[in-house]
């Protein structure tokens, strides 16, 4: 059977060469694309304003900085007014122990006849280990007084409510014109100076005398009749009476056993700091007697005296040969 080839085939093996053959394969080059405009669109004003989303730790970050800047504020503050303490001490030191201060207590008026008795300042004198307990004892002795002047209040109360009470009364305004300048000079200034100087002479001083105030205070806190201290039972006689002045008196009667409670109180603490001190009943004797002979009366009367004794002795020795 003989395969049907197409007319005109130019191929020998097909038995016909009247076929033309196929065009050669031509690669047709690709396509180049053309760019495309790009049209941006118009800008549109925006109707909100955008969101910051670090406002919150900007504000943060700013309130640290400000509480860190008025830390440091304070600290060169505080630095400050130590500086300026220690130049006062050194102007103070600076005076010499011979030198006079100017007197500035108690703080007078200026066209006051009497002029300041005493020369403080806790700051300047008082090193800073004791000023708090030497300030203390100031406030405990402003409280002091106040209580005896509610004591001198309460007894005028009191006499005016009966006339048998005016003992109690004269004695309340003794107490007031006595006690008030006595503690001051008797138990306050040794402590200043005590602590002032490390003096042990004003620290045993100031604990005799400071040990009967105590003692002064529970009397007053009891408040026997006639005594001219508004203690409890004169407090709840004067209840029965008139329940005003009755009060005013338990007042009274309370801020006295405040007053001798504190007062144990700072004698102990004041014992204690006492303690960690180099004062001693030895350095006490010491002092005491530098003291002594350091005063221009005392040492011209045991010139005096010395002087005396050996003329009397010269005299006795020319009589009786």
């Amino acid at each position: 059977m003989r395969a049907c080839v197409p007319q005109g085939s130019t191929y020998p093996w097909l038995g016909n060469t009247d076929l033309e053959p196929p065009p050669p394969y031509e690669a047709t080059p690709p396509a180049v694309p053309q760019a495309v405009p790009v049209t941006t669109p118009p800008r549109t004003t925006p109707t909100e304003p955008p969101r910051n989303y670090g406002s919150y730790s900007n504000q943060t970050a700013v309130n640290a900085t400000t509480a860190e800047l008025l830390k440091k504020q304070e600290e060169l503050e505080k630095k400050a007014r130590e500086l300026e303490r220690r130049e006062r001490e050194l102007q103070a030191h600076s005076l010499g122990p011979g030198a006079d201060r100017q007197k500035n207590w108690p703080p007078l008026p200026s066209f006051c006849p009497v002029g300041p008795c005493f020369y403080q300042d806790i700051n300047v004198e008082i090193s800073q280990r004791f000023q708090r307990i030497v300030t203390i004892m100031y406030y405990f002795w402003m409280f002091c007084t106040a209580n005896l002047l509610l004591n001198l209040i309460s007894s005028l109360a009191a006499f005016c409510v009966s006339s048998d009470t005016g003992v109690g009364f004269g004695l309340a305004i003794l107490w007031a014109l006595l006690f008030t300048p006595c503690s001051f000079v008797c138990w306050y200034r040794p402590i200043y100076k005590a602590f002032r100087s490390d003096s042990s002479v004003n620290f045993f001083f100031f604990f005799f005398v400071f040990f009967a105030h105590c003692g002064m205070s529970v009397i007053e806190a009891i408040g026997i009749p006639g005594s001219g201290f508004s203690g409890w039972i004169v407090s709840l006689v004067g209840l029965r009476s008139n329940i005003g002045v009755g009060v005013i008196m338990i007042m009274n009667a309370i801020l006295f056993n405040a007053q001798a409670v504190m007062g144990i109180f700072l004698l102990k603490r004041i014992h204690s700091l006492y303690r960690q001190t180099d004062a001693s009943f030895q350095k006490a004797q010491a002092e005491f007697a530098t003291g002594v002979m350091s005063n221009q009366a005392v040492r011209q009367a045991a010139a005096t005296a010395a002087s005396s004794a050996a003329t009397n002795a010269a005299q006795g020795a020319f009589t009786n040969p």
